[in-house]
């Protein structure tokens, strides 16, 4: 079954059902509307008794006839019937059978009242009342045909039952008509989706619009597949510049053992230097392995997040960088700071930017160094970075014009900017008129 005949079904079916309550409060509510008015002409009919009396002994004087006592008469479309004398259960059973709340009635010791009965082989909705009113031992009865009625009621009820079908069936045809406008941007992102399916080809139009829960809901799909073709983009180039970057290494390290291999191996005289050069090139590929695995490691779901001092990580980071050889001069100030991170990660961050300072800083340069309110920020005083290369400083395997003669696979701060966008925060390069700033902010935890 489609989705547009279920639409249907489910619209005839809500259209059948407030049908059917209607149907079940209209029918009792006219049943009782007719009720109440055939009640009403009873008893006008009932307060008249004197004046029905004397029409009939009138009636009967004018055409001869003998006065019918205690018998019904028909009076106006109604039968009048009054019981004089003794009124005792069973006297008279030309009507209806007088019981003993007809006696009770008549002497005054029980209210008037309706009943339905039948008389002739007709229904007839009668009331008894003492007659002329007042309790005086006598009774009339006043009765009222119920055919027409009914015949009414009848008339209604299938008027009711034809149109909750007749509705129900329609709303459901009309349901599944309007269902086929409705859902035809559901079936063209349907159609999409398929196509994306076969031909994996992520960049395929998705031509919805509006503001409504379809129009959304094609916008987030778009945006999706945008952010996945980007994602699949993203990989395949790494791989590509991954592939690039390793080729050179392991290019020269093999010509090198292929010359150790030749002719007198570690005596010749260039040995040394080849080996040198080899450890040198297996230096870089272990560098190059570790950033690629560091990328991974560090992605979207990091290993453990604490609340970390960002300040005391930066403190053991210098710590360790001060020891190197070639270490610049530290100037740091460090204001106590608590960040919710994965530690590993954000000394790793730190790492990379204090080592691409080092890296540029002038023999007996400064590095200066201040972490604040979740802000890390490190200024070296080298070259700076051109305006153009400074957009894409924190992207994977960018190496600047400078940068190409010096060591480094281009991994360093693409590691920094994964690692602060997965705890939520922002990296920026500042060049300033001697050397340039690197600063990341993180979301500080409340006190």
């Amino acid at each position: 079954m489609t989705l547009r005949t279920r639409v249907g079904l489910a619209g005839g079916l809500v259209v059948l059902l407030a049908l059917a309550v209607a149907s079940v409060v209209v029918y009792p509510t006219v049943q009782s509307i007719m009720r109440h008015q055939v009640d009403d002409s009873l008893k006008q009919t009932v307060g008249q008794g004197e004046s029905i009396a004397r029409a009939l002994k009138q009636k009967f004087a004018d055409s001869g006839e003998k006065i019918p006592i205690d018998s019904p008469v028909e009076v106006g479309g109604m039968l009048v019937q009054i019981i004089s004398g003794e009124v005792r259960p069973g006297s008279n059973n030309e009507f209806v059978t007088v019981t003993q709340l007809d006696t009770d009635v008549a002497n005054g010791k029980a209210q008037p009242y309706f009943q339905d009965a039948t008389y002739n082989g007709a229904d007839y909705r009668v009331f008894t009342a003492p007659f002329d009113g007042k309790p005086r031992g006598a009774l009339m009865r006043v009765g009222r045909r119920l055919d027409d009625q009914s015949a009414i009621l009848a008339s209604l009820a299938t008027l009711l039952i034809l149109l909750t079908l007749g509705g129900g069936l329609l709303a459901a045809v009309s349901a599944r008509l309007a269902a086929r406008r409705v859902l035809r941007p559901i079936r063209a992102l349907t159609e999409t989706v398929e196509h994306i399916t076969e031909t994996h080809d992520l960049r395929a139009p998705i031509g919805l619009s509006g503001r409504d829960e379809i129009g959304r809901l094609g916008q987030s799909f778009a945006a999706m597949t945008t952010a996945l073709d980007a994602s699949m983009q993203a990989q395949r180039q790494l791989v590509a510049d991954a592939s690039h970057e390793l080729r050179t290494p392991l290019t020269s390290l093999t010509t090198n053992l292929e010359l150790l291999a030749d002719g007198d191996g570690l005596g010749a005289p260039e040995a040394p230097a080849l080996v040198q050069d080899a450890i040198g090139q297996a230096r870089e590929l272990r560098s190059l392995i570790n950033n690629l695995v560091d990328l991974a490691r560090y992605g979207e779901d990091t290993a453990r997040t604490e609340d970390t001092r960002l300040d005391l990580v930066a403190k053991t980071v210098i710590a360790k960088a001060t020891t190197r050889p070639t270490a610049p001069r530290f100037s740091s100030t460090l204001t106590p700071c608590l960040v919710h991170v994965d530690p590993d990660a954000i000394e790793r961050a730190i790492g990379n930017l204090v080592d691409n300072a080092m890296k540029w800083s002038p023999p007996n340069g400064e590095v200066t160094i201040t972490v604040a309110e979740g802000e890390f920020a490190i200024t070296d005083q080298g070259p700076g970075i051109p305006p153009a290369d400074l957009p894409f400083v924190f992207d994977r395997f960018y190496r600047s014009t400078q940068a190409r003669s010096m060591p480094g696979s281009g991994l360093g701060l693409a590691i920094v900017r994964q690692v602060v966008e997965t705890h939520g925060g922002q990296v920026a390069a500042e060049p300033l008129d001697r050397g340039l700033r690197m600063r990341f902010r993180l979301p500080v935890v409340p006190d």
